[in-house]
């Protein structure tokens, strides 16, 4: 814990997999002027790599294994009396690959950030780099948004954008916006736990007004 006279905003993190964008979280956690605290990381699999890096950064994890509940509903039962268990002001998808139901998401309304490789609204779902060279954009990136109940549907906060060269592969494509992903990622759970973004009823607040665009960092 920063020394601060208040305490920091609870920032726990759900993840499936390596964990990268986790560990872009940790490394922008040990600045001293970081708002927030990293207290727990939860995985669905139990395997993740990303239990690993928690580990490594003396972060709490815990592991919610859906593979060893019958229904969705059982296991969102078991994984939020963790996050209950926890009481974290922000909950942060980091490729936590789960679709999430309807009553769960409501619980979390406006306190949970989700990052999406695509630009959205364009490409929801999964596949979005091939997608998008199928489709001959010239334009790619990542998104990061509030998470409501329509997949990737939630209102967009930040977006930041990578080009599309005639020579590449879903494989390089997804390597540069992972790039992207690890920046912008911590710049937004900064933002939230600065006060400055919330969830309105359809909208993003930010600074006490409607966000008309996604603030969007170009490709360099």
């Amino acid at each position: 814990m920063k020394a601060d006279q208040t305490p920091l905003p609870r920032i726990l993190v759900l993840a499936s997999g390596s964990g990268t964008n986790l560990q872009a979280l940790i490394d922008a956690g040990r600045e001293r002027d970081f708002p927030g605290e990293i207290i727990a990381v939860g995985c669905n699999r139990p395997n993740a790599f990303a239990l690993e890096r928690a580990k490594q950064a003396n972060i709490e994890t815990f592991v919610v294994d859906h593979t060893k509940y019958g229904s969705r509903e059982e296991f969102e039962g078991a994984l939020m009396a963790e996050i209950r268990r926890q009481n974290p002001d922000l909950l942060v998808l980091a490729g936590f690959m789960r679709i999430l139901t309807t009553d769960f998401v409501r619980a979390f309304r406006g306190k949970m950030l989700n990052v999406h490789p695509s630009l959205l609204p364009k490409y929801t779902g999964l596949n979005t780099h091939q997608r998008v060279l199928d489709a001959g954009d010239t334009l790619h990136g990542v998104s990061i948004h509030f998470v409501t109940e329509e997949l990737d549907g939630g209102p967009v906060i930040a977006q930041a954008e990578v080009n599309v060269a005639q020579d590449d592969t879903p494989e390089t494509l997804a390597e540069r916006v992972q790039e992207k992903e690890h920046i912008l990622y911590p710049i937004v759970v900064r933002w939230f736990c600065e006060g400055r973004i919330q969830l309105g009823n359809d909208c993003v607040m930010f600074d006490g007004e409607p966000l008309a665009n996604p603030s969007r960092l170009p490709d360099n």
